[in-house]
Order: C-alpha cells, then structure tokens, then sequence
C-alpha cells in the first residue's frame, strides 16, 4: 500500500527527471566570461527599471495579459531585454491562452535551463545563456511539432521587427 509520502516524493522525482537538467548545462558555461555577468545587482536594476529587474534578475512572473508582446505579430525576433541575446523568431509564437507569450521553440544554443521549486513543486526555468536574465518556464503541452510551451515574461524580452 503506498503512502501519501511515498506518492508525493515518487511524483516528484518522475516531474523532475521530465524536466530535464537540474543544474547550468553547457549554453549557460559558453558565456562564463562575458561581461554581462560583472554586472551588480544595483546596475541591473538602473538598467532595466523596477519591474523587468524583478523578473529577469529575481525570477519574479509579470500579471497575465498585461504585455503588450501578447499583440504582437509582425516579423522579426525576441531578444533578451538584459542583453539582447536572439531567443525567439516571430513565426514560433502562438496563443496559447495562457495571458503570457508563449513561443513553442526557442533558439536552444542561446537559454540555460534549470529546475526550481518556487511553487513548490518542480518546474524547468529557462534563462538567457549570457546574461543569465530570467525568462519563464518551459512546459510538455505545447502544439506540434514540438509539444513545448515557453511561456515567458513579456518583460524579459524586446521585439525587433525585421
């Protein structure tokens, strides 16, 4: 007979071994020395303003609907407001109804991954390989061909139109 324990932690490990890598994978190292990373916390926040520093240097999450980049649909490219690394093409954004923009691929030579807890159950965080700004997370009910959702902070990114 399974305990509640037991059920709990079993389903735990199985959500965090889906998720993938727990720790910085190899994009996050590529960038070990660039300077966006000598950057402080107080110069991060003169930079970016009170509320993208919440989210891209202390992992806060934006309301829902509340960014302007859930409209937008001309061609171009979403880079990471910290550092204007490229993430995203504008032909990989969908709705996904979820009040945040939502990108089912993303360019994976520029994001780290990890796992965090906040919530307290296991999530995989996405975050920008060089300057290590927040994003969002990355869930397994996206459409096809991928079945990923990135669901990112509106906040964390900049739109440049093609």
């Amino acid at each position: 007979m399974l305990d509640r324990r037991r059920l709990i932690l079993g389903s735990a490990a199985l959500t965090v071994a889906a998720c993938g890598p727990q720790s910085a994978d190899a994009n996050t190292a590529r960038f070990a020395a660039d300077p966006f990373r000598r950057i402080s916390d107080a110069e991060w926040r003169r930079r970016l303003g009170d509320p993208a520093w919440r989210v891209l240097r202390h992992e806060a999450t934006e309301r829902p609907y509340s960014s302007p980049l859930n409209d937008e649909t001309r061609r171009g490219t979403y880079v990471c407001r910290g550092c204007e690394l490229p993430l995203f093409r504008w032909d990989w954004k969908y709705d996904s109804g979820t009040g945040w923009p939502s990108f089912w691929r993303v360019m994976e030579a520029n994001i780290g991954t990890k796992i965090d807890y906040l919530i307290g159950i296991p999530r995989r965080e996405y975050h920008c390989a060089r300057c290590l700004g927040h994003q969002g997370h990355v869930f397994n009910d996206g459409p096809r061909p991928t079945g990923l959702r990135y669901c990112n902070n509106g906040l964390a990114l900049t739109f440049r139109p093609a």
